[in-house]
């Protein structure tokens, strides 16, 4: 009997999956921070910001419980990445609409690559794997989506923890100043 095909990906997908699952865990901390000081984001920039992030690494985690669930044939999993794919696509559009409709924060181009452009690879990546004739190649695209969608995830989960501490750092500085009489700018 031949070793099924995905037997031998168990151990990166227990390592994607379970990095995604703790840095949603991380992002809810983040979450809790913003809480804190509501007035360093409103929800529209959450929407736009934040709550992408979790949908990624979200989605990093699905796919990686997809890839390891003990299928008898790939079918279940072809017909299901795709559908991730589609899904995350539609996402990323919505993304977009938000991050252009909310107001709270002017983002800058490395906003526009993070968190609309680069999130839209993996994606289309996966909406097109179960239409890869290769096995082989349909099995690498979707475990480097799942991989990029870790990395966005990284890096838009250290986006935000910085923009809150370099946030609560100049309101706390404002704040200082303000309560000396001078002007805060």
């Amino acid at each position: 009997m031949s070793e099924h095909p995905l037997s031998a990906w168990e151990s990166y997908y227990v390592i994607v999956g379970s990095s995604g699952a703790a840095l949603i865990g991380m992002q809810f901390v983040v979450m809790t921070l913003i809480a804190e000081r509501r007035s360093l984001a409103g929800g529209d920039a959450i929407k736009a910001f934040g709550s992408p992030t979790v949908v990624h690494l979200t989605l990093a985690l699905f796919i990686s419980e997809v890839m390891s669930a003990p299928w008898s044939t790939l079918r279940p999993p072809f017909v299901t990445i795709p559908l991730c794919g589609v899904s995350g696509l539609t996402y990323s559009v919505i993304v977009l609409r938000r991050t252009r409709k909310q107001k709270d924060y002017v983002p800058v181009w490395q906003d526009w690559v993070w968190y609309a452009i680069l999130p839209s690879i993996p994606y289309l990546a996966l909406t097109v794997s179960a239409w890869l004739l290769d096995t082989e190649m349909a099995l690498f695209t979707i475990a480097g989506s799942a991989l990029v969608l870790l990395l966005i995830g990284v890096h838009n989960a250290w986006d935000s923890i910085t923009h809150i501490v370099v946030g609560g750092a100049e309101a706390a500085a404002a704040a200082a100043k303000a309560a000396d009489g001078e002007s805060p700018h």
